[in-house]
């Protein structure tokens, strides 16, 4: 990259250690009152009926209901939002916290009655998502079923209303963990500048996901695929200044010597297949039956894939100054996007319907309304579009935070930078498997 001013980068240990498809906001009630005991009120409070007396189908929609805010991660609201967050969690924390939840043999879902429901109902009301009027039972009803998905959204846990592994981990977590979570986040919040620009892109690491935020608002929101732990994205502040249609793809050398030779020594044609070509220093291209693919040494060569379906990048790549050789772009593989967790990449980002981002970034650079982009991008010859204005872009590393209307979400510390080994509950293997 030429330019590379203006850039801030933060490196992972200037994070304080202190102890941190679907990734939406969820609302959630107000604590218990101050007034009531840890869990007295809870446990005396009315008993309920059976499963039967209990099933309200449009209660429980009204509560699996993901609420999708148009409240940035960050904004003028971010830090007094984490705070109130905080006093809600010092308060819980302060009186007693939360029962932890051990099911039976049997799977808790909608339909199941086992004494431990009483134990979840306790949980979720606590932290409000499930109100407590609700009451005391071992069924779990359609309350409870609505209660459980509200709290899985808050998590980035797909809400099936189901006690799977990695809810139950999550619901096990203690209060003062979650506390300290909260607290190690306000840090971070409040090392971003007050003016964040009018138009400006903000990718949560460990939400994995993106937000266009347009005055104060947010625009568009996006599910990304990030570093894996491995080889974690980098966290930095920076500016995007380039949208290429059609984009190059050339090979890291990492996967020209583990991926690219020993398919080729497989399959001599797999480069033809997978449209990647051969270039030399001199920009000359070089046929691949030329080459010795059994040598010890891969060659020392471009490995360039042309523009179109089985281009990497698929249809977009969006450049921003950074030393990383990082980017955001679309992808063909579609189906990473519905993942439990997407940790996936070498560090680059991949962006879920990425040409409504596109879209978005060139509103406001004359000659590229969605039609022409759309028509560019269906010639398949590879478009640089410079930015009129370049676009700030925040990568942020935040696990926690609050949304307002006493939402507060959590998300897993992927790569473990929140000082706490149980914020890390290991949900980056597929999908969440029953509790056996």
């Amino acid at each position: 990259m030429s330019k590379k001013t203006g850039i801030e980068s933060f490196s992972r240990r200037s994070f304080l250690r202190s102890a941190a498809t679907f990734g939406v906001a969820a609302l959630a009630a107000p604590a218990l009152a101050q007034d009531q005991t840890p869990l007295d009120a809870l446990i005396n409070n009315r008993a309920r009926g059976n499963w039967d007396d209990q099933f309200d189908a449009k209660a429980a929609a009204r509560t699996a209901a993901a609420v999708v805010s148009n409240t940035p991660i960050l904004g003028p609201d971010s830090v007094p939002n984490i705070q109130q967050a905080i006093a809600q969690y010092q308060s819980i924390a302060a009186s007693g916290g939360w029962p932890q939840i051990n099911p039976g043999e049997q799977q808790l879902q909608l339909g199941v009655t086992d004494p431990s429901v009483q134990a979840l109902r306790q949980r979720l009301m606590v932290t409000g998502d499930l109100p407590k009027e609700a009451g005391m039972s071992s069924a779990f009803d359609s309350y409870v079923d609505g209660a459980v998905k509200r709290f899985q959204a808050r998590h980035g846990l797909p809400p099936d209303g189901v006690i799977g592994e990695f809810t139950l981990k999550a619901m096990n977590i203690p209060a003062e963990v979650r506390l300290q979570q909260l607290n190690t986040n306000l840090v971070r919040l409040q090392t971003f500048p007050a003016d964040l620009g009018r138009r400006h892109v903000m990718v949560n690491v460990p939400a994995t996901y993106i937000e266009a935020v347009e005055d104060g608002q947010v625009a568009l929101r996006h599910e990304a695929i990030v570093g894996r732990i491995s080889r974690p994205t980098h966290l930095i502040n920076s500016k995007i200044y380039e949208v290429i249609l059609n984009p190059y793809w050339t090979a890291p050398r990492s996967i020209v010597v583990k991926d690219i030779v020993p398919l080729m020594r497989k399959d001599p044609t797999y480069l033809t297949k997978n449209n990647i070509r051969l270039i030399d220093g001199k920009g000359q291209e070089v046929a691949p039956e030329t080459i010795d693919w059994n040598s010890d040494k891969a060659p020392d060569l471009m490995f360039r894939q042309d523009p179109g379906k089985n281009n990497a990048m698929a249809s977009t790549k969006i450049n921003f100054h950074n030393p990383n050789n990082e980017y955001m772009h679309d992808t063909p593989e579609q189906g990473l996007f519905n993942k439990l967790m997407r940790f996936d990449s070498s560090g680059c980002v991949r962006v879920q319907n990425v040409r409504d981002l596109t879209n978005w970034l060139l509103a406001e650079t004359p000659g590229w309304p969605r039609q022409h982009i759309e028509q560019v991008i269906s010639t398949r010859v590879n478009t640089p579009i410079t930015l009129a204005t370049e676009v700030p872009v925040y990568f942020v590393y935040i696990s926690a935070w609050g949304a307002g209307n006493g939402i507060v979400q959590f998300r897993d510390d992927i790569y473990q930078l929140d000082g706490n080994s149980q914020l890390a509950l290991d949900t980056t293997q597929g999908m969440e498997q029953p509790v056996q």
